[in-house]
């Protein structure tokens, strides 16, 4: 099982909320470009989202965390892709936020014309923008998923309707299929930009990734999500383009649907050209309600993704610790929050669709590319750890499993974003001169502050909030061993994670513990070898019982892991640094006085009379605080050799933790 609280229809519908969204305002650009080839080029576009759902359950399930590609990017590479892939998305967001606001109000202008025009149009997408921004900073709660769940319900049954009674309405194949001339009407180049822009739909993907630490959902409920999420995007998307290329028929290489007031509110000119009075007043009217609420909802899931993705960015010292302050009382990265609204507004004030979102799949694609290189790169990286789900249809390659699905999604979106660079000088200029500087702001921040621009730095949520002198450690590893020493170090690490509690984004907590199983594989046996079930099961019932314990300390989430080594002592040493964890509570190996936890600062000396090899070599080769927890002599339980499971349970401590100066500053 993943996390806890919210399940699949949870899932499905923050997923859907940008899907259902994107049709409402990317259909007039699509078939701007791809004219005839409009329900062609969304077919591709579902294909792709296939590809990319998996990928992204995949990487969710293995890791857990907010923010989506930028933390595959992290376990699969380093800082500084993680940074680029975050870079992207968080310019991705905040076009769809303002993207959104300003087609609202051309559905809303139903009601009222002027609504649709001018400087009123302009003021009421700020006030969306603004309204959005104000949520966000309220905190995200579990209630509201249950109203996104409604109007994913219903705005899936209006789309289906239109669908249904719009081809027997106005579908014919010829009216289709003769104005196609392919390479001329349309051009190739417009295809593959019309492709890139239908990218939108992969946000939803992103901003569901954002909240994989809080899902609860089984390795059945995972692929019945992808498989219904995909079926949704290629129903709707291409019956609604369907019977939007058969209403407004393409003439002379152009489409009404393309034109003035259409391209902004294309699926309202759809109901519009209905010939029965009542049959076009009932679609317009509903689609108007059912298009703003969806695309105001978007705005917002749009917003909690960015602020999710650019908290982990600040707090993993990616951009500036300061704009992820956290507001005082909702715990929520309101600087941030702030900022991507002022920028969200400034996009809109030019009122150009087209630009945006070309834009838009520049950012899109590039993360989407790095989210597939990242799961093939952990599959090389992290062979061994546990999967609740993978990508399917994988072939074994140079000592792991390669998966075939996340190699094509890489090749055809690394293919797409390289033609929108071409084709769109919008997307080349902001896209790259966006992510100069924000290269750039990387570069020179990590610069100043003394750390490397490929390993991991984590700030304590503490300094986010500035309410204590004395921060608490961020991100604490665990190894655990199987006996009943692993609740004493959960405890431990449970104590010096701290107790605040994250309430603004949702039950996500501020402080992290790694529980980490290692598996030590004789070298007489590959790496990969197959283990015995009961070692698997071993692990699994410790990492359970981890996650049970340490997560009944306020504001401390507990994350799973395995991995294979020949040697634990050198496997934790990797992890802590890969991780860039800082601290590691360990168990000492053998009988000994330490008891509650202790903080060894030295190499050699007494310490050699207390621990094992495994202990010494991670006290003397770590690159952080290490702490020894373990019963005295006493209590030390006496090991079963027939079964290394049946010890007695030591005496849990209830002392304090004694700290002395760490082994070494980062």
């Amino acid at each position: 099982m993943l996390g806890r609280g919210l399940g699949q229809p949870a899932l499905f519908a923050i997923i859907y909320t940008a899907v259902a969204s994107a049709i409402y305002f990317s259909l007039g650009v699509v078939a701007d470009h791809a004219l005839g080839l409009t329900p062609i080029v969304f077919l591709v576009a579902g294909l792709f989202f296939a590809l990319a759902a998996m990928t992204y359950v995949e990487g969710a399930s293995l890791h857990p965390e907010r923010a989506g590609s930028t933390v595959f990017a992290r376990y699969g590479f380093n800082e500084l892709v993680s940074f680029i892939a975050g870079w992207a998305i968080l310019l991705d967001y905040t076009i769809l936020i303002a993207v959104t606001a300003f087609s609202a109000t051309n559905y809303l202008a139903v009601f009222w014309g002027r609504l649709g025009h001018g400087s009123l149009e302009v003021v009421l997408a700020l006030g969306i923008v603004v309204y959005v921004a104000a949520r966000n900073i309220r905190g995200f709660s579990k209630s509201r998923v249950n109203r996104i769940t409604a109007l994913v319900l219903a705005d899936v049954g209006l789309q289906l309707l239109l669908i249904v009674i719009g081809l027997a309405a106005f579908f014919d194949w010829h009216t289709l299929v003769d104005p196609i001339h392919l390479g001329t009407t349309p051009k190739w180049n417009d295809v593959v930009f019309a492709l890139g822009v239908a990218t939108v739909v992969f946000t939803g993907l992103e901003s569901a990734a954002g909240l994989s630490g809080e899902v609860t959902a089984s390795r059945g409920a995972l692929k019945r999500l992808i498989g219904s999420a995909t079926a949704v995007v290629m129903v709707v998307y291409v019956g609604i383009a369907l019977v939007a290329m058969t209403a407004f028929p393409v003439v002379d290489g152009k489409t009404e649907l393309s034109s003035g007031e259409h391209l902004e509110a294309p699926v309202l000119a759809i109901a519009e050209t209905f010939h029965t009075a009542w049959l076009s007043d009932f679609f317009k009217y509903t689609i108007a309600v059912a298009a703003t609420a969806t695309l105001i909802a978007a705005a917002n899931s749009a917003m909690l993704g960015l602020s999710r993705l650019a908290y982990s960015l600040s707090r993993n010292r990616q951009i500036p610790s300061a704009l992820g302050r956290l507001h005082p009382t909702r715990s929520t990265p309101f600087v941030l929050i702030v900022i991507a609204a002022v920028i969200a507004g400034a996009l809109i004030v030019p009122e150009d669709l087209d630009f945006l979102v070309g834009i838009y799949a520049f950012g899109a694609l590039l993360g989407l590319t790095i989210a597939h290189l990242s799961i093939i790169s952990l599959r090389y990286r992290e062979p061994a750890s546990e999967r609740f789900y993978s990508v399917p249809w994988s072939v074994p390659f140079r000592g792991a499993s390669l998966p075939l699905p996340a190699v094509i999604g890489a090749v055809l979106s690394a293919a797409a974003w390289l033609s929108v660079v071409v084709t769109h000088a919008g997307a080349r200029y902001v896209g790259f001169g966006w992510m100069a500087f924000g290269l750039g702001t990387y570069v020179v921040y990590r610069r100043l502050e003394g750390k490397s621009l490929l390993k991991r730095v984590i700030v304590p949520e503490a300094a986010l909030k500035l309410e204590r002198e004395e921060l608490e450690f961020g991100s604490i590893l665990v190894p655990l061993t199987g006996t009943p020493l692993d609740d004493d170090m959960i405890q431990t690490a449970g104590r010096l994670a701290g107790d605040e509690r994250d309430e603004g984004l949702g039950d996500e907590a501020g402080s992290t513990i790694e529980a980490l199983w290692i598996f030590e594989v004789p070298m007489a046996l590959p790496i990969d070898a197959r283990l015995p079930d009961a070692q698997l099961e071993r692990a699994r019932a410790a990492l359970r019982r981890a996650k049970a314990v340490g997560e009944e300390y306020e504001g401390v989430e507990v994350a799973t892991a395995t991995v294979r080594a020949r040697r634990a002592g050198a496997a934790i040493v990797e992890e802590a640094r890969r991780r860039g964890v800082q601290a590691i509570v360990l168990a000492a190996e053998e009988p000994s006085r330490i008891r509650g936890g202790a903080l060894l600062g030295g190499r050699g000396g007494p310490m050699d009379n207390f621990v094992g090899d495994a202990t010494k070599y991670v006290v003397s080769k770590a690159g952080c605080e290490v702490i020894l927890t373990a019963p005295p002599s006493s209590d030390v339980p006496v090991k079963d050799t027939t079964d290394p499971e049946r010890q007695p349970s030591p005496a849990t401590s209830d002392q304090g933790i004694s700290a002395a100066p760490p082994l070494r500053e980062e």
